[in-house]
Parts: C-alpha cells; sequence; structure tokens
C-alpha cells in the first residue's frame, strides 16, 4: 500500500485555505465563507492543537495560520557567529537571527545575520588592503589603506539599520525563489568609519555623476577569478548623505569576516545588499550602476501591482531603494506562557527605510483592536526605534500578538503579505507571535 506524505499546516495553507481548514478542522466551505471566519467548531479543534482557547477567535480570518502552529526553527553555528542563528544554506553562507534574539537596543555582532552571495577572502592582509576609488565621473584616482583612511579623515559612529530586501520571502505565495528568511535578516549595530561622502569629495565627483557601484573581494561560487559576485551601488544623493560609512568597526570590534572584515559600505535605510563587503573598490559612474546583480530581477519590484505567480517583463521592474516601515516583535518570545491575570510587557523595534516610525500599535485580538505603544526616537537618523507597551490577557486561551507600525508619512504595515513579486522582496507584513494564558 502507497504510504502516504505528510503535509505541513503551512503547506497544506499553501495549497488554499478551504482545503486546509475542511482537512485539518473538519470546515466546509459554507461554514466560513459568507463571513471570512471560522466556526465555533473549527476554533475549537484548532484550540486543542494549540493548547488553549483562542481567545478573540471570531476575529481570526478563516486563512489565518496561527504563528503557534509554524514549523520550529533548526539551528545552526558558523565561525565567529552565535550557534543560535538560523541557517538558510552554507554555500554561500545565509544565516538569521531569531527575532527574540534582536531583543538589545545595539544587535550585538555575533548575532548579526550574513547575507553572502560567495566567498569570503582568505589570508586577509589589514595592513595591505587598499580601496580604490575611480570611474568615469571622478576626478581622479585615488587609493587608500584602511590606516590612511583613518588617519586622513575624521570617524563617526552611526547606529545604522540594515534589512536584507527579501527579509520575510518565506511568507510569500506561490513561493518565490531565493533565500526563505523568515522576519531574521535585520539588525541595527554601531558602524564605525569614515563617511562615504568625505572620501569621495577627497578624490572629487564631477557634475555628471549619477550612481556609485562598489567591488569586493568576496569570490565566486564557480571559483572563476574573473567573476564578479555581485557589484550593487546607489544614487549619488544616497552616497553624499551624513550617515553613508565605509567602515572597519562593529560595535567598537573589528567586523565579523562573515560581515565584511576588514572594510565595507553601510548605507542604511535601503535595502543590505548596497552595503557592500570586503571593500576594494568604489566607481564613480556617470549613469546607473550596471554591476551584477543590478539588473534583471534581482532587487527590482514590478513598476505596478501584479497577480501573485505573474511572469513580469524585466523592463516593467525597478530598483528597490528605500525600504518599507516594519515592526520585530522581539520580547516575548513566541509561544510564551504568562501565568495567570497579570500585566507582561511587549517590546520590540521599528524602522521604515530612510523614514521615521510615528505611531507604533499591537493587537492582541486578530487586529479588531489596536493599542498604541510608547515610542522611542532612533538613536541617529537611519536607525530602527525602540517600542514597548504594558499587555493584558483577560481570559485563559490562546492568544496572538500582532505588531503594526506608521511611518512619518502616514504609512502603516498591512496586515497581510503586500505586494507579490517575483523575487518576494519588501514583505512588511505585520510581526505575530504566539501567546498563551493559563491559570495556576
Amino acid at each position: 500500500m502507497k504510504k502516504k506524505k505528510k503535509v505541513g499546516v503551512r503547506e497544506l495553507y499553501n495549497k488554499g485555505s478551504v482545503k486546509a481548514n475542511k482537512e485539518l478542522w473538519g470546515e466546509q466551505e459554507s461554514d466560513f465563507s459568507r463571513r471570512g471566519f471560522l466556526s465555533s467548531s473549527a476554533l475549537l479543534a484548532m484550540g486543542t492543537l494549540l493548547g488553549g482557547k483562542i481567545v478573540f477567535g471570531e476575529n481570526m480570518p478563516s486563512d489565518l495560520i496561527p504563528s503557534g502552529l509554524k514549523d520550529s526553527d533548526k539551528e545552526f553555528s558558523i565561525p565567529g557567529k552565535s550557534g543560535d542563528l538560523i541557517i538558510l544554506n552554507d554555500k554561500p553562507w545565509n544565516a538569521e537571527t531569531p527575532p527574540h534574539l534582536l531583543d538589545d537596543k545595539v544587535t550585538p555582532s555575533d548575532i548579526m545575520f550574513v547575507r553572502n552571495n560567495g566567498v569570503p577572502p582568505e589570508n586577509i592582509n589589514v595592513s595591505t588592503w587598499k580601496l580604490t576609488i575611480e570611474g568615469e565621473s571622478a576626478e581622479t584616482t585615488k587609493s587608500y589603506t584602511i590606516a590612511e583612511l583613518k588617519s586622513k579623515f575624521n570617524q563617526y559612529t552611526y547606529n545604522l539599520t540594515l534589512e536584507c530586501g527579501g527579509n520575510g520571502r518565506s511568507e510569500f505565495n506561490p513561493a518565490a525563489k531565493g533565500n526563505q528568511w523568515t522576519l531574521g535578516a535585520v539588525g541595527c549595530s554601531a558602524w564605525t568609519g569614515v563617511r562615504l561622502k568625505d572620501v569621495l569629495e577627497d578624490v572629487g565627483v564631477k557634475s555628471n555623476a549619477v550612481y556609485i557601484g562598489y567591488y569586493g573581494a568576496d569570490k565566486h561560487l564557480s571559483g572563476d577569478p574573473n567573476k564578479v559576485v555581485i557589484s550593487r551601488g546607489v544614487p549619488i544623493a544616497k552616497a553624499m548623505e551624513e550617515e553613508g560609512l565605509i567602515a572597519w568597526s562593529l560595535n567598537g570590534e573589528d567586523i565579523p569576516v562573515m560581515n565584511g572584515y576588514p572594510l565595507r559600505l553601510v548605507i542604511g535605510g535601503w535595502p543590505a545588499s548596497v552595503s557592500g563587503k570586503w571593500l576594494t573598490k568604489i566607481a564613480i559612474r556617470d549613469k546607473v550602476h550596471d554591476g551584477p546583480k543590478m539588473d534583471g530581477y534581482s532587487y527590482r519590484v514590478p513598476k505596478y501591482p501584479v497577480a501573485p505567480g505573474t511572469k513580469v517583463p524585466e523592463e516593467d521592474m525597478k530598483i528597490i531603494e528605500s525600504m518599507p516601515v516594519k515592526s520585530l516583535i522581539t520580547f516575548p518570545k513566541t509561544g510564551a506562557i504568562v501565568k495567570g491575570n497579570r500585566s507582561f510587557e511587549v517590546r520590540g523595534h521599528a524602522w521604515a527605510g530612510d523614514l521615521t516610525v510615528n505611531e507604533m500599535y499591537v493587537s492582541i485580538d486578530f487586529g479588531a483592536t489596536w493599542k498604541k505603544c510608547s515610542l522611542e526616537k532612533p538613536a541617529n537618523r537611519l536607525a530602527w526605534q525602540h517600542w514597548k507597551i504594558q499587555v493584558n490577557l483577560p481570559e485563559e486561551g490562546y492568544y496572538e500578538i500582532w505588531s503594526k507600525a506608521v511611518d512619518s508619512e502616514g504609512k502603516a504595515q498591512p496586515l497581510i503579505v503586500p505586494g507579490w513579486n517575483p523575487k518576494g522582496y519588501l514583505n512588511n507584513a505585520s510581526h505575530r507571535i504566539a501567546c498563551k494564558r493559563i491559570d495556576v
């Protein structure tokens, strides 16, 4: 007899909420299609699996996958990094940080996420490492050792939020190609270096300058020394911002090898792919930079909304610039147990690309109502902002805590995964965690 394949909750829902609700909870389409919510019997069955009554379950959309039923994380370790990071792949190394480990206001170096496209360089000699600035829109060509950068220019430290453009990709349906990041490809650490603008001005920027592009010392996975792994960049106006750094230090220490030691660009607010690692060259361009991963579908989204699964022509794709407003719950950890009728703190971070976050909210009733959080100002421009709120769970049972940030232009996080696109970029849907109150 043929063995029946075991299918996970997420996989069932990806095949359609009607089928999933029928197989999991015995729910028929006619039971919930009228209101868009599950019946009381289905909620009871789901609550049994979750270990308690789903409080405010009448507000829970029928096609929602409860956070408490998501697959557990797998742990791994890589050199120079905490063993608590979650591996996505090792060729090249890519790893994310579980949200509850991102509770610090300044992200520790050993848990900063890893996003590599190639193989980090070996046998690095800091004393001979050079950065060259050149290009058709450069007044001249200059090279600097790290020691020369430190002695010639003023040094600055900024807390800068770096987030992979594909953070949250795993939630898109149909699935998008690429590393299946959940929510942990983000961090905000203290970076120290010299301003990119100061170095560019020292070289001289012609009036026709449009873009800058970076080049690093990482090696292509093919082993071909003539192949460039990744070479992205930003418009000249972004490159000349005060907070853009050519950095050598992360949280007061050398940058970890996996994060770009001994030298990297750090440009906050835009996809972290513009912050080139193992930096050896910057080109000042008279056109939009055309290095690897600047064209096609790489770090690009459709110029107009498309239906999920649509094949979008390359000419209809646009380069991602400022990242969207987003928030993260860092405490408590999803799956938390609250004993009895007591208030507890919920906290996390919020950020909004080039903008700031103006308001922050949480909901414990599946988005039916929202409570405003206390929100701190950023340490500096392009740093994330910390928020907190006291929460009380009114009765025993299963809950979900949802977070929603609103940026300085009034744009709020969507409650569902927004704007499907071929590579699964810019998912800024509300973060959800599972929580349960038990009375003892």
